[in-house]
């Protein structure tokens, strides 16, 4: 099963994909943002159909204090209109600190300035999407009734 990452800024957003066995996510592309939402809704979902992804994982920007802000709203409110085109599971993920994190890696690798910009968004739908499958096969290797 593969499943497709989507980190959805303002001006960009960002793609990733898993591998076929869901253990590692790669970035993508990056979709720049249309002037009408549902072009970049049907951007997503063609990607997704091409590469025959099962479900989508969002990043949601959840507060520092846990709570759903106005980004996070937005996204879920985004989230929404993009069920109304698709039967394909959207799931959200936290998305916590993930383009600083893009940023710090891009930094190490010595991307610089334009080029950075340019992959940052599908650096972070890839580590959005690597948490969610790191936490989806920890999940399934749960053994039930068992305490770690």
């Amino acid at each position: 099963m593969r499943v497709i990452g989507v980190d959805l800024g303002s001006k960009r957003i960002g793609i990733a994909l898993s591998n076929s066995d869901l253990t590692v996510a790669t970035p993508y592309d990056v979709i720049q943002r249309a002037k009408k939402a549902d072009k970049d809704h049907i951007a997503i979902l063609k990607i997704a159909h091409e590469w025959e992804a099962k479900k989508i994982i969002v990043g949601l920007p959840i507060s520092l204090d846990g709570t759903l802000g106005a980004s996070a709203r937005s996204v879920i409110s985004e989230i929404e209109k993009l069920k109304t085109i698709t039967d394909m599971p959207i799931e959200t993920h936290d998305e916590r600190f993930t383009t600083v994190t893009a940023e710090q890696i891009l930094l190490q690798q010595n991307v610089k300035g334009d080029k950075r910009k340019s992959v940052v968004d599908k650096v972070a739908a890839a580590i959005i999407l690597q948490g969610w499958i790191d936490s989806y096969n920890n999940s399934k290797d749960a053994t039930p009734g068992i305490v770690a």
